[in-house]
């Protein structure tokens, strides 16, 4: 319990506190380690206790109004509002792997800039790349959605992935409206 309420103090979200190290909490220690730039392993050692204990958060870019901030490098995907993360979650992003898709080939990327949430869809998306759960597409068909799998490294197609969990909880409080800024760099 003390564990997940640091983590939701210093904003990492890991749903509400219940004293169960499950997949939320893990979710969680990965955006930390991640902020931290340590090894992603989602276990809390003592590097991982040193970074809880000292409070590492990492930095907005923005500085006005509601943005949701995908740091590529990191990834990390922050909320912030006039200039201050209030959210950090793990997010998996394009893996920049070459994949093949009706005779074509294309780079699993996520491109860098900014954008906006242009349209959305509450429930399962069937794509042609696989499932998304409650996508918010932000620049054509990629999306921050929902996913079964989020690994702490980029493994997507260009989406940024989040987990089910964290993308119920982001809709039920609407969070990602239509038209929230998104910036990826």
């Amino acid at each position: 319990m003390a564990l997940q309420q640091r983590l939701t103090d210093l904003g990492y979200w890991n749903g509400k506190a219940d004293g169960t190290f499950g997949g939320r909490t893990q979710q969680a220690v990965y955006a930390l380690q991640k902020a931290a730039g340590l090894g992603r392993d989602g276990v809390v050692g003592p590097k991982t206790q040193k970074a809880l204990d000292q409070g590492v958060r990492p930095e907005a870019k923005s500085n006005k109004g509601r943005v949701i901030e995908i740091n590529l490098k990191r990834q990390l995907l922050m909320l912030v509002d006039d200039g201050t993360v209030s959210h950090i979650f793990n997010t998996s992003t394009g893996s920049m792997e070459r994949y093949e898709q009706n005779g074509a080939m294309f780079l699993a990327d996520t491109p860098s800039g900014k954008f906006r949430v242009s349209r959305q869809i509450d429930g399962w998306r069937h794509a042609p790349l696989g499932l998304l759960w409650r996508p918010k597409y932000f620049n054509g068909g990629i999306a921050v959605h929902g996913a079964n799998s989020v690994p702490p490294y980029p493994a997507s197609h260009g989406c940024a992935r989040l987990s089910i969990a964290a993308m119920n909880w982001l809709w039920n409080n609407d969070k990602i409206p239509i038209d929230t800024r998104v910036w990826v760099y």
